[in-house]
Formats: structure tokens, sequence, C-alpha cells
């Protein structure tokens, strides 16, 4: 039996995750992506999502993510 499929459109590509890999919170998507979340603005569906929110907040099938990421330098 085949897994179910579901997408997300992350920084607006879309992006598919088998059912039992699909990031659950914001952070599980963090996590997956391998970024450092004190470095990440979230953005889910138009709402800024708190940094203290990124574990609480469920992501659903379809839903668009914008993720930035601070980058330091000079």
């Amino acid at each position: 039996m085949s897994e179910m499929k579901r997408v997300l459109s992350i920084n607006g590509e879309s992006r598919e995750f088998v059912d039992s890999l699909f990031p659950g919170t914001v952070a599980d998507l963090i996590a997956t992506l391998e970024l450092d979340p004190a470095m990440v603005v979230a953005e889910v569906n138009g709402d800024i999502v708190g940094r203290a929110d990124f574990a609480s907040h469920a992501l659903q099938h379809g839903d668009s993510v914008e993720l930035v990421r601070f980058v330091g330098g000079g």
C-alpha cells in the first residue's frame, strides 16, 4: 500500500512529502530543512508565526509557508 502525498508551498515552490514524513509543525519543517530556528522568520498562509509558536503551529496539506533566514555579514 503506497503512502499518500501531501504538499506544502515553501517560498513559492511546491514540495511533496509522503504522509509519514510530512512536517506537522513549523518547528518540524524548519528541522527538516536543517535551518536554525533562531535565524528564521516564518509566515503561514499570510500570517506571521512567532518563534515561540513554531512547535505548536500545525501545518496542513496545501499550506503556503514563507521562511526568511537572517544572514550575517558586512
